[in-house]
């Protein structure tokens, strides 16, 4: 397919590519990777014990679920017979982990550990897609585009830059299977590396400061005064 042309990014050393990964990366300010400041488990500006203001849909991973998620289910009811175990089991996937990011966002502001968990669920969940995908790909005699393939590095490009599902949603409608699943695996590598990010960086914020109890007592002892 032919894809508009968009500015390059710096590949992330850090994400180097062995048999599973096959897509480059960008290395950007996690607060950037967010498209919005980092977030607080509490609102202590004006003593409400859990901040209300959740907006897990700014999250460049969720959106890139979404596309992910409409991509899976156009691609299963165009390609995979509805009676096939395998048609359930990449739409339940795709949606396991979109959901799971919603639940795991909202529930870090009560429950680092409960929230870690959910984040981890949606990742695997991204990786058995993933496979899914390649088996797909490979039981059929397919192309898996090589990440360094011009088709790769054009998707690569727009997965960065536009993640409208209707977008995707209209190129599903005439791509074929071979075209649509690379172009899904490409989005499932980017999504899952920045996931993984994510979670790391909780992990380690929850490693300095702690969880919600102890930011609860923190708030108790300001509203005791000792």
């Amino acid at each position: 397919p032919s894809y508009p042309s968009y500015p390059s990014y710096p590949s992330d050393p850090s994400a180097p590519y062995g048999a599973t990964r096959n897509t480059k990366f960008i290395s950007i300010n996690f607060a950037v990777l967010l498209k919005m400041p980092t977030f607080d488990m509490m609102n202590t500006s004006n003593t409400h014990i859990v901040n209300r203001n959740n907006n897990y849909a700014d999250l460049l991973f969720y959106k890139k679920a979404v596309v992910i998620y409409d991509l899976t289910y156009i691609f299963c009811e165009r390609f995979i017979d509805k009676h096939d175990r395998t048609f359930d089991q990449m739409v339940q996937a795709a949606r396991s982990s979109k959901q799971n990011i919603v639940e795991g966002y909202v529930d870090l502001a009560t429950s680092v550990e409960m929230s870690l968990k959910l984040l981890n669920i949606a990742r695997g969940s991204m990786l058995e897609l993933l496979q899914d995908y390649e088996d797909y790909l490979r039981t059929r005699n397919l192309r898996l585009w090589p990440s360094d393939s011009e088709e790769s590095l054009s998707m690569q490009k727009l997965g960065r830059t536009n993640l409208d599902p209707q977008y995707y949603a209209k190129l599903a409608t005439t791509r074929s299977d071979e075209t649509i699943a690379n172009m899904v695996l490409v989005l499932l590598h980017q999504a899952e590396y920045l996931l993984y990010k994510y979670i790391d960086h909780c992990s380690e914020k929850f490693l300095r400061e702690g969880g919600f109890r102890e930011k609860l007592s923190t708030e108790r002892r300001k509203v005791r005064g000792f």
